[in-house]
């Protein structure tokens, strides 16, 4: 079976998902890119298989099927590529240097990077709002925590938007985007090292346990994850979220209580509707269905967290509903920078709606451009009128 991957499927893939959820646990499909992969989507066999060690990330275990995106060995070396005992180091000593007090710490700077974003939109009252605040706000983030100096965050932002997506006329342009921010974090870690600082790199560098540190390659290549998860995703979630809220019929009430409206946002509109593939290491059944040895799984976030099993009237947003959304995964690989996302999410959707209180679309919503892709969900921009 092909994945029926089309305009209409990255407008829309929840009814698609829905009728493989509906018709078997498991089901065998080609990908666009003609990769054979086994898509899970139903929320209790997501959650289950999430903790289960026979599917690993590493993609040693694979039959070599799968052709996915794929990073030079130097920035491969990250928590999403390993299974444990290596996993559970690595991530001990991110534990160290990534917490709580640190995100917290990041508060008044998203808070006054969000208010100084929107000071800056169009005076006409009209604006495209991946562009001018979704897109900018999360990399002023990253470039932050990660202690990415002032002068070198334009260039940073650059290959960031051509890594994710490369001009239809240069397709190896996103090849040398990687290239340049690889080379980038390489001279950036060479400094921290020289000049350490009050920030992420600098905690990651010292690091240590029992005499054990980083490598460079690893610590390069969890600069890098946090680079491209801590980006993409949230300039996807912002954009949904807020798409999102401009449709229902009052938000007031949602941007009162953000906090739980973030979740269900999160739950309704994932950036993410498939996780990260994951390798059989022996036979898995799967609700009866078998699964063989060395096959690719996917597991489909955008159907398990709208199952109506566990989700009463999953197509409708609603704030402080009972049940755990899988958009942040689920066991050892659970989002390590899951409460730096709320606040960001927080901060962007409830300044933007409480500052812009009559925000609406400024074209039907039928016309808004989504990224050309099966994995992520995401707008290519979001044109509003702000007044």
């Amino acid at each position: 079976m092909q994945l029926p991957v089309s305009e209409e499927f990255f407008r829309d893939p929840y009814p698609v998902w829905a009728g493989l959820r509906d018709s078997a646990p498991a089901s065998r499909v080609d990908l666009p890119d003609g990769s054979p992969v086994w898509l899970v989507t139903r929320y209790s066999d997501v959650r289950a298989l999430l903790g289960d060690p026979r599917l690993s990330v590493d993609k040693s275990n694979g039959d070599g099927s799968w052709r996915g995106f794929s990073l030079p060995p130097a920035l491969d070396a990250n928590l999403l590529n390993m299974d444990p005992p290596n996993h559970t180091r690595i991530r001990r000593l991110v534990s160290q240097a990534f917490t709580p007090r640190r995100v917290e710490n990041l508060r008044p700077l998203i808070q006054r990077t969000a208010d100084d974003l929107l000071d800056a939109l169009p005076g006409d009252g009209e604006a495209d709002l991946i562009r001018g605040y979704a897109g900018p706000l999360p990399v002023a983030v990253i470039c932050e925590l990660l202690g990415v100096p002032e002068t070198d965050r334009a260039d940073f932002r650059s290959w960031t938007d051509v890594m994710l997506v490369p001009p239809r006329d240069d397709p190896r342009a996103g090849l040398r985007a990687v290239a340049a921010i690889h080379a980038y974090l390489v001279d950036l870690l060479a400094r921290k090292r020289a000049e350490p600082a009050d920030d992420l790199l600098s905690a990651l560098i010292a690091a240590r346990e029992n005499g054990d540190r980083l490598s460079e390659d690893e610590l390069t290549s969890l600069a890098f994850l946090l680079l491209l998860a801590g980006f993409e995703n949230t300039v996807h979630a912002i954009g949904t979220g807020v798409l999102t809220l401009l449709t229902v019929p009052d938000r007031s009430g949602m941007v009162a209580d953000i906090g739980k409206t973030v979740e269900e946002l999160l739950r309704y509109e994932p950036p993410a509707t498939v996780l990260l593939r994951r390798f059989t290491t022996e036979d898995v059944e799967v609700d009866g269905v078998v699964v063989p040895r060395a096959e690719t799984v996917l597991l489909v976030v955008g159907a398990a967290n709208r199952d109506p099993a566990v989700f009463t009237d999953p197509g409708t947003v609603l704030p402080g509903r009972s049940g755990g959304h899988l958009t942040f995964g689920h066991g050892i690989h659970y989002c390590v920078a899951a409460p730096l996302a709320r606040i960001e999410l927080e901060i962007a959707i409830g300044t933007l709606l409480r500052r812009f209180p009559e925000l609406r679309l400024a074209v039907p919503a039928g016309e808004l451009r989504w990224r050309p892709s099966f994995r992520a969900r995401g707008l290519v921009d979001l044109p509003v009128r702000l007044t």
